[in-house]
């Protein structure tokens, strides 16, 4: 905790900024906690390049937007503390350039200016009680973007999320699944529980979303899963503010140890930072000649767009290997995706379909079904190389099968 007694030892908060009214309201929120000890050095984050922050318990940053050296001296600042220490990044104004550097970076919290002092309080006392806990360990992210409407991609996230969780349970490793389609989602259906994510309390001012408003928005199922979804809103087509899901997913991937994000066919303005914030990107399609060809598309527009840091895989649903007759196989395929291919999941709609009806794992309708089995080699946590991407000649070298 930050508050403490005169007696205890005192928990040492560094702030760099160049900004004299910040430092002084930085000043008066912490002036009159007798267990924190204030650091204030003159100057801005560029100019604290050799700072000695041994004995800093957290570090709050003020990035200055219209100083280009900020961002740099914050990749250098990162560099330095290698995960050492708790960095809070405090920011001038909030876009989509803001947003994808500072989920490159991966800073503990943000906040916006105005910064109101009980915020900055509580994540200051956030991330010190984190690190007093030991080493904070980074969410793991796995995102499914669907390449077509209907190819089962909300399935295969909360699929994926049980098996996850059931994965975690001896080591204690917790797991959430995020549906960010806020107009169709359909999670919280087919699990069969209330969505409780209110996007009008939280979208006029997303800093106020902090731990505890977010413990009274999860909706939980039966089998110990958290998720995060909110109500149906069919006739309304929004695009959210980007600070929106940053900040939710920002608070997410503190508090568990995987998170499962099923994420719409539209490109919104927030969707570049989900993808490049995830540790495993699935692209879902389907068997058929325009599914892979939707699927190819996608995975040479993401990677032209984020570029290679971030690595689009292929799950190909509903998938029946026919040896004879009609239908794609699975060399269509690998010639196809090239080594974007990450696999197959069997066409089985009846298991499917009664474990969506009545909102159980499919393990609960039938244990070592053949879709679990291929869906846990896919995203087994415990698998630690990481599959690249096709080269973009390589997927262009052979084409779909023609019609």
């Amino acid at each position: 905790m930050l508050n403490g007694s005169s007696h205890a030892a005192k928990t040492k908060v560094t702030v760099l900024t160049a900004d004299g009214e910040f430092a002084q309201s930085v000043r008066t929120i912490f002036g009159n906690s007798g267990g924190i000890d204030l650091s204030v050095p003159k100057g801005g984050l560029a100019d604290h390049a050799g700072l000695d922050l041994a004995d800093a318990a957290v570090v709050v940053a003020d990035l200055d937007s219209t100083r280009p050296d900020d961002f740099p001296a914050l990749q250098r600042l990162v560099a330095r503390l290698g995960g050492r220490l708790p960095l809070v990044v405090v920011i001038d104004c909030f876009n989509e350039t803001v947003a994808r550097q500072l989920l490159q970076v991966r800073v503990a919290d943000f906040l916006i200016k105005p910064v109101q002092p009980i915020d900055l309080v509580r994540a200051c006392a956030r991330v010190a009680q984190q690190a007093n806990g030991g080493e904070t360990k980074e969410a793991q992210i796995y995102t499914f973007l669907p390449a077509a409407g209907g190819v089962g991609v909300s399935t295969l996230a909360i699929q994926t999320a049980l098996l996850l969780l059931r994965s975690g349970q001896r080591s204690g490793a917790s797991t959430c699944l995020v549906d960010l389609d806020f107009q169709h989602g359909a999670c919280a259906d087919y699990l069969d529980i209330e969505p409780r994510l209110d996007l009008n309390e939280i979208e006029p001012r997303p800093e106020r979303l902090d731990g505890q408003l977010l413990e009274i928005m999860l909706s939980h199922h039966s089998s110990g899963l958290a998720v995060i979804a909110a109500p149906h809103r069919p006739a309304e087509m929004r695009s959210f503010d980007p600070n929106v899901v940053t900040r939710l997913l920002d608070l997410v991937s503190t508090r568990f140890d995987y998170v499962v994000i099923d994420t719409p066919r539209t490109w919104f303005s927030w969707t570049d930072n989900v993808l490049i914030g995830s540790n495993r990107l699935y692209i879902v399609t389907e068997s058929t000649v325009p599914g892979l060809r939707y699927a190819q598309n996608l995975v040479s527009a993401i990677i032209e767009r984020l570029g290679d840091d971030v690595q689009p895989q292929v799950i190909v649903n509903r998938f029946e290997q026919r040896m004879f007759g009609p239908g794609l196989r699975r060399t269509d395929l690998k010639q196809a995706l090239g080594t974007a291919l990450a696999g197959t999941i069997p066409n089985n709609y009846g298991l499917v379909r009664e474990a969506i009806d009545r909102g159980v794992p499919l393990e609960e309708v039938k244990p070592r079904n053949p879709v679990t089995t291929e869906l846990k080699k896919l995203i087994d946590p415990q698998t630690t190389a990481q599959r690249k991407p096709a080269a973009p000649a390589e997927r262009g070298r052979s084409p779909v099968p023609a019609r």
